[in-house]
């Protein structure tokens, strides 16, 4: 009983080791898509909370002096 139970656990670590060397079968450095049919598709930060909205490209730019900014509100989340 001890030999079969020993055969099956090397047999478990032989499937296990295979398959993280297979690994996703990705070749080459990670990059981002930079297509312009990338362009409007979500980011990590949106897809992990999409009732946040990104910052406008406008809203980005420095207040001119002797102007006060006020702060955007954030939406309520709504119950499901």
């Amino acid at each position: 009983m001890l030999k079969v139970m020993k055969i099956l656990v090397m047999l478990h670590a032989l499937v296990g080791g295979a398959a993280v060397l297979s690994a996703c079968g990705q070749r080459g450095p990670l990059v981002l898509p930079t297509t312009p049919a990338s362009a409007g598709r979500a980011t990590l930060p949106q897809t992990l909370n999409p009732l946040h909205s990104p910052p406008k490209a406008s809203s980005s730019a420095p207040a001119p002096s002797g102007q006060a900014t006020t702060p955007q509100p954030i939406p309520a989340a709504t119950p499901r």
